[in-house]
């Protein structure tokens, strides 16, 4: 510690300065070491499930460039020790998936058909009954609300029952058009949750300017709730993007063969007994198919976070 004292001009009054070294005191020293071994305790443990979260990517990843007589001796966890491309190809195009030899690339161009479509429809219809809910209140909107959410927290097996009688209906079982519907219908619990909540925190006095100047219903929508919509509309997009394309179960009760999605095709792969396990084919497979979700994770993933907390912050 240093003491210092100096005098003031006019006044005669002084000032003490007075300076720690932290280096030489010992309850700064003490406070150092514990907030560094905090953080390397923290990023330890992060870096721990890190690594467990990663072991199983790192797995496909090597099996899908090795050869299948050196997966077969070796095993699926091992160090590589050959390099082929030849079971891209295979997956892509020739591997016999659900009764048919054409590889998954059938299969993933049904999931980019069913998913895209039923991820823009489930959205525009969520933005539109948010807006509905949040700035057109009628009685009973907030039962209809709680109603409407509840498929949030109902699982999906639920509705196989019910669904499949529809769907028998309407001659809609066994095609793609049927799963667009199903995802269209189960999403909208989510988009029309997202959407409301966010347009609750969007200013009334801006609606009632634009009805006063004699907007009407789309007009508001679209002149005034659209504009400030986009945080909103990325965190739903992914989510429902995201969602459709992983969901497996809707695929595989409603529908078979070259209908299926790529996530149904994949879970007949897994359990094909007809033929030996092709390990390589399959690792290969599977990483294809992560293919679209990966991309939407990598280039909206900070938008996702940003939508939500927006959403989040009046």
């Amino acid at each position: 510690m240093r003491c210092g004292r100096r005098g003031a001009h006019g006044g005669g009054q002084s000032v003490v300065d007075v300076t720690y070294d932290r280096a030489f005191d010992p309850n700064a020293r003490t406070a150092n070491l514990r907030f560094v071994a905090g953080r390397v305790a923290v990023y330890a443990f992060l870096g721990f499930f890190a690594l467990i979260y990663l072991i199983p990517l790192f797995v496909i990843v090597a099996n899908s460039f090795r050869e299948l007589p050196e997966i077969t001796r070796n095993g699926l966890i091992a160090i590589p020790q050959s390099f082929s491309l030849s079971a891209w190809p295979r997956a892509w195009l020739h591997h016999c998936v659900a009764g048919t030899c054409e590889g998954i690339q059938r299969n993933f161009y049904n999931s980019l058909i069913m998913t895209i479509p039923a991820t823009i429809i489930s959205t525009v219809l969520g933005a539109i009954n948010g807006y509905v809910l949040s700035k057109w209140r009628f009685p009973g909107s907030e039962t209809l609300f709680v109603c409407m959410t509840l498929g949030v927290f109902m699982p999906g097996q639920i509705s196989l029952l019910p669904w499949a009688f529809i769907l028998g209906t309407l001659n809609l079982s066994n095609t793609i058009y049927g799963l667009i519907l199903v995802h269209v219908i189960q999403g909208m619990s989510f988009t029309t949750l997202f959407c409301r909540n966010y347009y609750v925190n969007i200013p009334d006095d801006l609606v009632k300017a634009a009805r006063i100047d004699g907007a009407g219903f789309w007009r508001v929508f679209y002149k005034i709730i659209l504009p400030l919509s986009p945080p909103i509309l990325i965190v739903t997009v992914i989510w429902q993007f995201t969602g459709i394309w992983n969901e497996y179960l809707f695929g595989v009760v409603f529908t078979g063969g070259r209908q299926q999605p790529v996530t149904a095709a994949l879970v007949g792969l897994a359990t094909n007994s007809m033929n030996a396990r092709a390990y390589d084919v399959a690792s290969c497979a599977v990483l294809i198919a992560a293919v679209p979700p990966l991309l939407i994770y990598f280039f909206g993933g900070k938008y996702f976070v940003r939508g939500l907390t927006q959403g989040a912050i009046k």
